[in-house]
């Protein structure tokens, strides 16, 4: 068994000559020398080493020391080193050291009188304490407040002792008279401590008779008061009304910890709608006047869990929690707006609302590094509000628009998915959108928002000047035809070219059968009939002031090539349907082929690096024929089928936001024979209001289920395990209770023989990421009797960990111990995941950033594709992002992402992807990936054992 330290530091262990060096220094007369062989010597004992020479050489040389640093370090030691002998008795040697005490108590220095009572606060010894029990007394009247608040410590650990309150019989009567009479904080505080812990009915009654100067106390002895508290109202709630008083008067100091500690035990106590109006008053003033970041965080916390039970009072506050957007942290700023998203209704939305967009323009200044990713939070958050009350995007949507052509690519795409959501939920908008858009699509540089912009334009320019306007404005962007400019010279197998150059550079022209690299890196040909040439062409035309289109075409980004084809086509159909002037639909239709001819022409040339890819090719080629070969029910589905779907979308993704909601709601039930008291007909005499609300809140609370644990006596025995067989002599079962990070193990043992068991000892080991917190302690079973016993062990990661053991036994028979092996328990993955959600580019984000990948091959007898999803997502405890539109219809594939969150904060990604054979069974890959590896690893093995549909 090791004992117990209250100081560990590491430290080589020594050998005999430095044993025999720190003897040396300690016989000598150098302070200095004294004190770093001290130290030494502490180390040597801390580590393990005994080294009993030293004894007697610093009872005879350190002893007699005046220095303080040496006295200090002598008590160190003392405290270190063995007292006791194999049997528990004091060591003789011990007694030497306690006249030494004695003078120490009653030394003219006050700190050697104070370091000193602080030593005896760690000794457990009775022999040792005895003998200085009245010079310990009498120093609760010394003149300074250091010696008296340290000389209560050692008054409160002697009478803790197991034979304290025989050393001590009027301890606590005597610190009583001393609180009263006490002037130092720091000395109260201790003297109510020790109330507090060794006689509570008398520091109650010292409270109570001082409720008037409770706030006027120093902020230590508040924070012992306030615990005190509750801790007498957990054990009897009818009398938290004398002490609600007194939290309420705490409210009003000027120590920020204080408030805090008072705050949260109020929302402990009562759920009245006055206290909680305070608290969530005192939390936000906290918010604004604290600068600590981490105490912000935590105060944000606070007002989450205030929210969840009490969001109607806590609504009210709402603009005084947003004040917190001013903390430069984004950590801070991203909760703040989480909290306030769930808070906003029709009352205060426009308030929101008008505060994020004041910060938004904030944001515009540049001044701070991350300005881009706090004004994306806005924009989200703003995104959250619109889809929410619908009749405030007007007042933003514009104002959004100007950062289409921000320079962060995840912000202006925010903003370009908010715009093409409001325009559908938005129809009064549509026009003021569709032209601003068209008016600011030149600023864009992104690719993927020019992509949704461009889809946004085909899909809601419905007039005929809309529809022009988005035809010209696509032109304008992709510059003059042809995109580069090359003309032919030579014979039927091209190998003369002749190249021009841009015009911001010199034209020259060469004639040339290979390449060459110039100087400056450029390409240019040589020919070989001529003289050596050189140039250095740029095969396209471009300018500075070329539109962005063209910029990204000539980059290589045939993607963007084939949305631009695909806009232009649906624009040109829908011009068929709005202008009359068939001259005029079919001049726009041959500018569009030319230009859908001229990217196809650049993809297929060898002057960009990468050629045009299969995929944007085939698209292109579709908008071609389409527009020579005009057909209704083609057109139908470009014109009605792809705004319907975008419409299916939005309406799924609703449906899945109410779901989440619901989810997280509280459902709660009341029993039918569930006691409810009328207040109503109470006596209310010296009831205050408080008191009253918190009578009302209890009641609703009761009426709807709120104090009932729904469930737990119904999975009370799906956890229960046989550890030993039922024809062992002793019979064990364990009841396991996973919470977060603690696994308590509830063991009944029961002797089934007609003997007595003795020394009866229940050793666990783990193994995995699981430590056990306590040491088996031995019992004695009667026969036929049994005994609970409880386990408790600390969880660091979700890694599948394994508890096995083994229970020992004596009895009184046998001499030799006999073993009982128990069954392994193995500690589920699934206890520590819950199903999450997130969205589609969160997602794809962690997909890309996760390093731990498993990669589980399908290997089942299920052989419908959708059977086997629901089958591993009821395995597994995971959400299923992919919308049921998506896995509508059968095709023989299937392909769905998963998703869950452990309670240590980590995040797991599943990806399933199968396929139907031929002979009807289901192949392909199930791939898990994770931040840490023993998430992955547990998924994979869980996956690995429930895939095949069994148990």
């Amino acid at each position: 068994m090791e004992k117990s330290c209250s100081l560990l530091i590491h430290f080589d262990k020594g050998t005999p000559a430095l044993a025999n060096e720190i003897k040396e220094a300690l016989e000598g007369n150098d302070d200095a020398a004294k004190v770093d062989a001290m130290k030494k010597a502490n180390m040597l004992v801390l580590n393990g080493e005994t080294i009993p020479q030293l004894f007697i050489t610093i009872i005879r040389y350190v002893l007699p020391s005046e220095d303080h640093t040496v006295q200090k370090l002598l008590l160190l030691y003392l405290e270190n080193i063995e007292k006791t002998d194999s049997k528990g008795k004091i060591l003789p040697e011990m007694i030497l050291i306690c006249q030494n005490l004695r003078n120490n108590l009653q030394h003219p220095n006050e700190y050697i009188r104070g370091v000193t009572l602080r030593f005896l606060c760690r000794i457990c010894e009775t022999e040792i304490i005895e003998p200085l029990i009245p010079s310990v007394l009498a120093n609760l009247e010394h003149r300074n407040p250091y010696v008296r608040r340290n000389a209560i410590l050692a008054v409160n650990a002697i009478y803790k002792l197991p034979q304290g309150d025989n050393l001590l019989v009027d301890a606590p009567e005597m610190i009583e008279k001393m609180l009263t009479t006490e002037a130092d904080q720091s000395a109260k505080r201790n003297a109510f401590l020790m109330l507090y812990t060794c006689a509570q009915d008398r520091a109650i009654n010292y409270l109570l008779t001082h409720v008037d100067k409770v706030s006027d106390w120093g902020e230590s002895l508040q924070m012992v008061v306030l615990d005190l508290i509750r801790k007498v109202c957990r054990t009897n709630q009818g009398k938290k009304g004398k002490y609600i008083t007194i939290i309420t008067s705490l409210l009003t100091v000027p120590s920020a910890a204080v408030v805090f500690e008072c705050a949260g035990t109020l929302v402990s106590l009562s759920s009245a709608p006055t206290a909680i109006k305070s608290v969530s008053n005192t939390y936000c003033q906290l918010l604004l006047t604290q600068s600590d970041n981490n105490v912000k965080l935590i105060i944000l916390d606070r007002l989450d869990e205030l929210k969840s039970s009490h969001r109607d009072i806590i609504v009210d506050m709402i603009m005084d929690v947003l004040r917190a957007l001013s903390s430069p942290n984004h950590d801070i700023r991203r909760k703040t707006l989480d909290i306030v998203l769930d808070l906003i209704t029709p009352r205060n939305i426009n308030e929101v609302v008008l505060t994020l967009k004041k910060e938004v323009v904030k944001t515009q200044s540049g001044e701070l590094e991350k300005d881009g990713e706090y004004r994306q939070m806005l924009i989200q958050a703003i995104h959250s509000c619109a889809v929410k009350f619908p009749e405030v995007a007007g007042t933003v949507v514009h104002m959004l628009m100007d950062f289409l052509g921000d320079s962060n690519v995840a912000s202006a795409m925010d903003v370009i998915v908010f715009v093409r959501e409001i325009i559908e939920t938005n129809p009064k908008l549509r026009v003021s959108i569709v032209t601003r858009l068209i008016d600011t699509f030149y600023q864009i540089r992104s690719a993927r928002v020019c992509s949704c912009a461009l889809w946004i334009i085909s899909e809601y320019c419905l007039s005929l000047s809309e529809v022009e306007s988005g035809i010209t404005v696509i032109k304008q962007c992709l510059g003059d035809l042809p995109f580069y400019s090359a003309s032919e010279d030579g014979d039927n197998n091209n190998t003369n070219e002749s190249v021009k150059r841009s015009p911001q550079v010199n034209a020259i022209t060469v004639s040339s059968k290979r390449p060459a690299i110039l100087a400056d890196g450029t390409y240019a040909t040589q020919s070989a009939a001529s003289e050596t040439t050189f140039s250095a062409p740029t095969l396209v035309q471009t300018t500075l002031n070329s539109g962005n289109l063209r910029s990204l075409l000539l980059t290589g980004d045939f993607f963007l090539g084939a949305v631009v084809a695909c806009t232009l086509t649906r624009l040109v159909l829908r011009l068929t349907e709005v202008q009359t002037s068939k001259v005029e639909v079919n001049k726009s239709a041959t500018q569009v082929l030319l230009i859908i001819v001229s990217m196809l022409q650049l993809g297929q040339s060898s002057f960009l690096p990468h050629p045009i890819d299969n995929d944007s090719y085939d698209r292109i080629v579709v908008c071609l024929r389409l527009l020579c070969n005009p057909d209704e029910q083609i057109k139908k589905i470009w014109l009605q089928s792809c705004r319907e779907s975008f419409v299916q979308m939005l309406v799924e993704k609703q449906q899945q936001e109410t779901e989440e909601i619901k989810a997280k709601s509280q459902v709660l039930h009341a029993q039918p024979d569930d006691l409810i008291d009328f207040y109503h007909l109470k006596s209310r005499k010296g009831m205050s209001q408080l008191e009253l609300e918190d009578e009302v809140q209890d009641d609703l609370k009761r009426a709807t289920g709120e104090f009932v644990n729904e469930g737990d006596s119904a999975n009370r025995l799906n956890r229960i395990l046989q550890l030993t067989g039922f024809s062992d002599p002793v019979y064990a079962e364990a009841y396991v209770t996973v919470h977060h990070y603690d696994i308590i193990l509830d063991v009944t043992i029961i002797n089934r023989t007609k003997a007595t068991l003795q020394n009866l000892c229940l050793e666990l080991a783990t193994m995995g990421d699981l430590k056990l917190v306590e040491r088996p302690q031995n019992y004695t079973l009667a026969p036929e009797s049994s005994k609970q016993i409880r386990a408790n062990i600390k969880v660091s990661s979700t890694e599948t960990g394994v508890i096995f053991g083994n229970i020992v036994y004596e009895t009184s028979n046998v001499l030799e111990r006999n073993v009982v092996v128990l069954n392994d328990i193995h500690i589920d993955i699934m206890d520590y995941i819950s199903p999450a959600v997130c969205s589609d580019a969160a997602y794809r984000s962690m997909w890309a950033e996760f390093e731990w990948e498993n990669k589980v091959a399908v290997n089942t007898v299920i052989q419908d594709e959708k059977e086997f999803l629901d089958h591993i997502i009821k395995s597994t405890n995971m959400k299923c992002l992919t919308p049921p539109s998506a896995l509508e219809g059968y095709c023989g594939f299937l392909a769905a992402n998963l998703y869950a969150k452990s309670v240590f904060g980590e995040d797991a990604l599943v990806n399933l992807s199968v396929e139907k054979q031929a002979d009807g069974k289901l192949s392909g890959y199930i791939r898990i990936r994770s931040k840490t590896q023993g998430i992955a690893l547990s998924l994979g093995d869980k996956i690995t054992l429930k895939q095949k549909g069994g148990a």
